[in-house]
């Protein structure tokens, strides 16, 4: 006679077998148990008691309210019903095996990461897309150093830098991973006044902002100095930020990055004046197998790559 109390095991059924309560670890004694075909053997596998594996088989059995085993001198066998849940149980191990592979890689992935780079990237290119690497790596808290001029990854002020020098000493790494391009920019009022001029060309007419005198060493430095041949600008500043303000109020012509140059709308009064920078990925060799500053490498990489044409002022 049919035992009534026994459930189906038709495959569609076989997921209503395994209890709402059900304990990972029985499960998993469960598996070691059919695999070994002895307790011993089971113990064996997962460095543990047999008096702990014969409690945690007698619990799931009771649970499940199904004998899994058919117990001998020599050994334990699978009855029917055991065999039938086989197929199941490995399911809910290979899916607690991932389970478990994921927490551990969001908990190596995890902490602080100093990322030194200059304001205008940290404003306008990294910062705008950190949204994304969030949701990716929630645990993971970038912090900005673009004081880059005191920030030396030798002595540890940072982990990783996005940089336009190339460094000549310290323990790191670096990667070539795009180019910073500049040109000269001008309010549109600006650029339509001075196209009204007749030697508007030889930029004789045209007021300049510079730098001051503690940022000569720069590229845009040098350039405006070639230009202006000794005539004094109109304004100087010591902020990329300053520039931008400048430009924007029309007060005369500036070297800007084409990323700036393009997100405030400046007119491009010359594309290319030959001060494009390389741009470095720069990082701490000690730190170079580190996963939370590979994410944050990678996330930079991926970054620069995809806006190349902005930066570069090729789109």
């Amino acid at each position: 006679m049919k035992n009534t109390n026994k459930i189906e095991k038709e495959p569609s059924d076989i997921g209503k077998q395994i209890p709402r309560d059900w304990v990972w670890d029985d499960v998993r004694t469960f598996l070691a148990i059919a695999r070994s075909g002895t307790l011993s053997g089971a113990a064996s596998e997962l460095n543990l008691g047999i008096a702990t594996l014969s409690r945690r088989i007698e619990r799931l059995e009771t649970a499940l309210n199904l004998p899994l085993f058919v117990r001998f001198q020599s050994g334990y066998q699978l009855t029917e019903d055991g065999a039938s849940l086989i197929e199941k149980a490995e399911a809910i191990e290979a899916a607690t095996i991932v389970f478990e592979s994921n927490a551990s890689l969001q908990s190596q992935l995890s902490g602080r990461v100093r990322l030194a780079t200059a304001e205008n990237l940290a404003n306008h290119l990294i910062i705008p897309a950190l949204p994304e690497f969030q949701r990716q790596y929630p645990a993971i808290t970038i912090e900005f150093v673009t004081d880059i001029s005191t920030a030396n990854l030798h002595r540890r002020d940072a982990d990783l830098a996005l940089r336009m020098v190339r460094p000549v000493r310290g323990n790191v790494t670096l990667r070539r991973v795009g180019e910073l391009g500049y040109g000269l920019y001008g309010s549109a009022h600006y650029v339509d006044q001075r196209q009204k001029l007749v030697d508007s060309a030889t930029f004789d007419a045209d007021d300049f902002i510079s730098w001051g005198e503690m940022q000569t060493q720069l590229p845009a430095a040098h350039w405006l100095e070639s230009v202006l041949q000794g005539r004094e600008p109109v304004l100087t500043t010591t902020s990329l930020a300053s520039q931008v303000a400048a430009t924007k109020a029309g007060l005369g012509l500036a070297v800007l990055p084409h990323l700036l140059g393009n997100l405030y709308n400046f007119v491009c009064v010359e594309k290319d004046i030959g001060i494009n920078q390389t741009i470095y990925l720069v990082m701490h060799s000690d730190l170079s197998h580190s996963r939370r500053v590979r994410a944050v490498a990678d996330f930079l990489v991926e970054l620069v790559e995809s806006n190349r044409p902005i930066l570069s002022g090729n789109h």
